[in-house]
């Protein structure tokens, strides 16, 4: 989502439209709604460890545009994107999002190689906190600004102890400008596109912004079966899956108490991290990712 994932779905549900992953419907009925949440949470955070055990293999920019173009394929195909009937202004939006998307995976993928897990997606989360706190107006939510920013301070390498990467961060708070812009674009997308479609124009042009960096860093090791294997792996655990679930969830629950449950992505990338890569934060950095998690709680709380 985290800015890996699709952070939310783009276009709200509507009766008649066609969603990827219908197949599942049946099985999502069978679990609360809460437990969708937690369940997409769950699988951006694990498509996001395997990318990041790919990079062994192969660079940042080579591993997120082998996962565009699997999201792409296959969201291209369930959720083919209509463009007829489509003004340029509707187009332009459209790109515009698909460049927002391809520039946020590639930002958060080069945090993802020099940070913890938990970490980047604690700072990257800064962007939908800023939104959500721009949209309350409550002075209440300038305690939020401070957790937040005390978090952030928390991890700041002020010190060489920490270990951790002024550039790590920054490619994180880039990540975090993007998911920011990603959320107010949506909204004009799901106005503009018919059904899904919205997202799947947005992951093909994401795909071409991204295929020139991509191709010019991973080569011809792009096209190693095994790799490609693991890139569809990781498409469809940080995108299709996570989105659909999305969906059905949004659909039976107020979207406040989704975001809320949104916010938990911090503290579920810190432990997938801990889990998958063997990643071990200290108390400051746990301390850090906990100021972030209630902040954003706190914000989508308070936020209309």
């Amino acid at each position: 989502m985290t800015a890996d994932a699709l952070p939310g779905p783009a276009e709200p549900y509507q009766p008649g439209t066609t969603r990827p992953g219908s197949l599942l419907k049946a099985a999502s009925d069978a679990i609360p709604p809460s437990g969708l949440v937690l369940l997409a949470i769950l699988s951006v955070q694990l498509g996001a460890g395997f990318a990041k055990d790919l990079f062994s293999q192969l660079p940042p920019s080579a591993t997120v545009l082998l996962r565009i173009a699997m999201s792409a394929l296959i969201l291209g195909v369930v959720a083919r994107p209509r463009l007829k009937g489509l003004t340029r202004a509707d187009l332009g939006v459209g790109v515009a999002f698909g460049a927002t998307l391809g520039l946020m995976n590639l930002s958060f993928y080069e945090a993802l190689a020099r940070l913890p897990m938990g970490i980047a997606v604690a700072i990257e989360f800064l962007g939908p906190l800023g939104v959500a706190v721009a949209a309350s107006r409550r002075r209440l939510d300038l305690l939020w600004v401070v957790l937040a920013a005390s978090g952030i301070a928390l991890l700041a390498p002020w010190g060489q102890a920490t270990g951790l990467s002024w550039a790590g961060i920054g490619f994180a708070l880039v990540a975090g400008a993007c998911w920011a812009a990603y959320i107010l674009l949506s909204a004009a997308v799901g106005q503009r596109f018919p059904g899904t479609g919205g997202v799947s124009f947005a992951m093909i042009v994401a795909f071409l912004v991204i295929a020139p960096v991509g191709i010019g860093t991973g080569g011809t090791d792009l096209l190693r079966p095994e790799l490609l294997l693991v890139g569809l792996g990781v498409g469809l655990l940080s995108s299709v899956i996570p989105y659909t679930i999305e969906l059905e969830a949004l659909r039976r629950m107020p979207k406040r108490v989704f975001g809320i449950l949104m916010s938990l992505e911090p503290a579920a990338a810190a432990l997938v991290g801990l889990v998958v890569l063997g990643e071990v934060l200290n108390a400051r950095e746990w301390a850090a990712i906990g100021c972030v998690v209630i902040a954003s709680v706190g914000a989508t709380r308070s936020s209309r």
